[in-house]
């Protein structure tokens, strides 16, 4: 009978088997040492965007190939976009664990033979297995926090995640100019393999694993999207790398490229109106804010990676800085980025304008760009630093607001395709905008250097590298330094139409109306940098989630608890909860030995309690198992449906809003609120809610019960 009563009760709040609720919250000790390896993961990612960028310069030297010298920095951003695409759909499938140590391994490999390369093929194709490995890390590593971290803690945790891009993107040029001028290029390479085998150690040990089985549906995997898009995006680059270089513009060659890749683009857009679970939907393009907002991050990737690579080529070549002291001095760009992503994210976030920042933000990048082709070897560092200054203001008045901005109009079910699909236009513009800036920077050098040469009367080989090029005699040095200044000049010149064309697109960009837990998300900063993204819309819907939770603390859980309308006692809501969670969600038994067992109680402690629950009619034993009876079924559904009501009413911003969004995320935010009973029952165990034998002998970790 008891079996039958059991067996009978229908359990809205009970979850499908295998979704990502039914695992326990860890302890805080386990969860902070997850943390700390899967930031260690992200670091390593993230320092490999930029700590080049002060190295070129030195690695041209070695190696030659100057031609080739944007290639350092497109492969690896190519490279990291097409393993952005692919490794949170791995994830999915084979388990984020597996695919994060694989990752790490595949960086390891790439790292090791980016130090070891003795030209710039093998560099540049090392540093392509750099970029997949670094893209699997980075999408993995935020999925991951998605595992481990409870809902209302998620967003400090994923800030400062963002916050790691922010860092490395002023200590990777530092960190690559001290290698280079102490130790050697290499290094900026070496240093990351026995990072990398610590993480790989560490995640081994912390990171929970699960079985593929165990994540629910199989992923579909748009093998034939990214296929054609990765080779429409590396034949453009290759074209414009390669033409009036190594081989001339109208050359069959250059010709093939330009014609291949526009064929593979066709194609992409033909696969991507068919699969099932396209990378970019096509659909999203109907949307003025998601059409404008994508041709503004490419532009924004393009002006930021590309002045990346080829400032620390001005102050090198022509200033004689060292490789650290080119670090150091592009530190004001980095600043101006910070400082305006940062604030133009709480001025949005209390007023819910937005459009005036990318207007002003291009507006500066062109007047920014503009002044940086107008260096040359006789410029102040004031000058300079002010005019750095300028271009990373102008960057991060947009970058951040950009992503937000999506992310408040498209339907909740795209949140996770539109956000990817910013960060994925912001990535292929890094990488075209590292191309063709080459390109240009190539073909300027090759027509003014020679003559250069001829009037200081070296050879090339002499001037290979900016060490060499400053220690030639004064009058051999002027000619050949302002070759350089020239080049560098060119390059920023030729990028000022391409920040007007941002100008004018942000003119185009609509005000709309910011979702209330959009603006909240605003206020950090994570989106302010490049960072990768390739998250599903139910994880956007997560973060959106846990900004709200962040907010209001534990006062959600409380407002819940009373809205749900439940009569009992905090203790017996504990011991529901306790038992309901094992059973429906853990599919494991429940008596009163394994609770006792997790809290480490001797055993016969709580078996007066779990009586009087028994005699309130909650709980019924079968033999020593606990199971909840239609009455205490009640009161967890209510509670369920408590969270699934508050957390609708959240998001939606009034009753029209609310019906509209009702029946398309009410089953996500079900699945959420499943989650959030969890987290509850860890929040009321044991010193707030459980029965007084717990408390001096309780773990002292309310996360550290899994019941």
């Amino acid at each position: 009978m008891a079996a039958g009563a059991r067996a009978s009760t229908a359990d809205p709040a009970g979850p499908v088997a295998g979704e990502d609720e039914s695992r326990p919250v860890l302890p805080r000790a386990q969860i902070n040492l997850i943390f700390g390896t899967i930031m260690l993961g992200m670091l390593l990612a993230a320092l490999d965007q930029t700590i080049v960028s002060t190295a070129l310069p030195t690695i041209v030297g070695d190696l030659g190939g100057a031609g080739h010298m944007s290639w350092v920095v497109t492969s690896y951003l190519l490279a990291e976009t097409i393993a952005t695409v692919l490794s949170g759909k791995f994830g999915d499938q084979f388990g984020r664990k597996r695919v994060f140590q694989l990752s790490v391994v595949v960086f390891i490999v790439g790292s090791f033979f980016c130090g070891l390369a003795h030209n710039m093929t093998v560099l540049i194709v090392a540093r392509s297995v750099q970029g997949l490995g670094a893209g699997g890390i980075t999408v993995t590593a935020t999925a991951l926090i998605g595992d481990v971290i409870p809902l209302r803690e998620r967003g400090r945790y994923q800030g400062a995640l963002g916050a790691v891009f922010g860092v490395t993107t002023v200590i990777g040029p530092l960190l690559g100019g001290l290698f280079t001028d102490h130790l050697s290029w290499r290094w900026a390479f070496y240093v990351n393999v026995p990072l990398a085998i610590v993480v790989v150690a560490l995640a081994a040990r912390t990171i929970p694993g699960r079985a593929a089985a165990a994540l629910g549906r199989r992923a579909q995997v748009d093998y034939l999207g990214v296929l054609f898009v990765a080779l429409g995006a590396s034949g453009l680059t290759l074209a414009t790398s390669w033409g009036g270089t190594q081989y001339p513009w109208g050359s069959a060659t250059i010709i093939g490229l330009f014609a291949g890749s526009v064929v593979a683009l066709a194609l992409f857009v033909v696969v991507e109106s068919r699969a099932a679970e396209p990378i970019l939907p096509l659909h999203l393009f109907r949307s003025r804010v998601f059409s404008t907002a994508s041709v503004l991050s490419f532009i924004v990737g393009f002006a930021m990676f590309g002045s990346l690579t080829f400032l620390p080529s001005y102050l090198q070549y022509v200033t004689g800085a060292s490789a650290t002291m080119s670090g150091v001095r592009t530190l004001p760009m980095v600043l101006g980025l910070l400082a305006t992503a940062v604030g133009s994210g709480q001025v949005v976030g209390t007023t819910g304008r937005y459009r005036p920042f990318p207007i002003v933000g291009m507006a500066v990048t062109a007047v920014a760009l503009w002044l940086l082709s107008r260096m040359d070897e006789h410029t102040s560092i004031l000058v300079q630093s002010l005019s750095m200054l300028l271009l990373g203001a102008g960057i991060g008045l947009v970058m951040q607001i950009l992503t937000i901005v999506v992310q408040s109009t498209v339907d909740y079910h795209d949140l996770g395709a539109a956000t990817s699909g910013v960060t994925f236009f912001r990535s292929l513009g890094g990488s075209f905008g590292a191309s063709i800036m080459g390109a240009v920077y190539t073909n300027t050098l090759a027509d003014v250097l020679p003559g250069a040469l001829a009037r200081a009367k070296v050879s090339p080989s002499a001037v290979t590298n900016p060490t060499g090029v400053h220690s030639l005699p004064a009058a051999a040095r002027a000619p050949v330094i302002d070759a350089y200044a020239q080049s560098v000049h060119t390059v920023f010149l030729w990028a000022v139409p391409v920040a007007v064309v941002g100008l004018l697109v942000a003119l185009a960009l609509p005000q709309v109306a910011l979702r209330g837990t959009a603006r909240a998300t605003v206020r950090g900063t994570g989106e302010g940098f490049a960072m990768p993204a390739n998250r599903t819309s139910d994880a956007e819907l997560e973060t959106r989630v846990a900004t709200l939770l962040r907010q209001r603390d534990r006062a959600a859980g409380r407002e819940v608890i009373a809205r749900s309308g439940v009569t009992v006692d905090l203790p017996t809501l504990w011991a529901l909860l306790g038992v309901h969670l094992r059973d429906r969600l853990l599919d494991q038994p429940t008596s009163p030995a394994t609770i006792e067992d997790n809290h480490r109680l001797p055993h016969g402690v709580l078996r007066s309690f779990y009586d009087e629950v028994i005699a309130g009619g909650h709980l019924a034993r079968d033999g020593e198992r606990l199971y909840l009876t239609d009455r205490g079924h009640t009161v967890v559904t209510a509670l369920g449906d408590a969270w699934t009501a508050w957390l609708l009413e959240q998001l939606a911003d009034d009753e029209a809003d609310r019906a509209q969004l009702d029946p398309r995320i009410r089953p996500v935010l079900a699945r959420i609120s499943r989650r959030l009973l969890l987290e509850q029952q860890s929040d009321l165990s044991p010193t707030t809610a459980a029965p007084a034998s717990l408390t001096p002998a309780g773990s002292g970790d309310g996360g550290s019960d899994p019941s």
